[in-house]
């Protein structure tokens, strides 16, 4: 899992939470930050759910046909 001073960072262009002394794999930061645009300009939205020595959970949601109800809701059972 993800620490919870280190989930701020997550959808940061070019951030890593892994520190450079234990980083185990290598990448630009670009990943989570890429998806969160991509989901946002289809009016959809990205969540986590994370705990440290457990696990992280992620999530996304796009409306099928970008119709949305005035509370946001997009008609499909979530």
């Amino acid at each position: 899992g993800i620490k919870p001073e280190d989930q701020n960072k997550l959808f940061k262009p070019f951030s890593q939470v892994d520190s450079f002394s234990s980083k185990k794999f290598q990448g630009t930061g670009l990943g989570l930050s890429l998806v969160k645009q991509i989901v946002q300009l289809h009016d959809g939205y990205v969540w986590f759910r994370s705990k440290p020595g457990e696990g992280s959970i992620f999530a996304f949601t796009i409306p099928r046909n970008g119709d949305k109800d005035k509370e946001g809701n997009t008609g499909q059972n979530q």
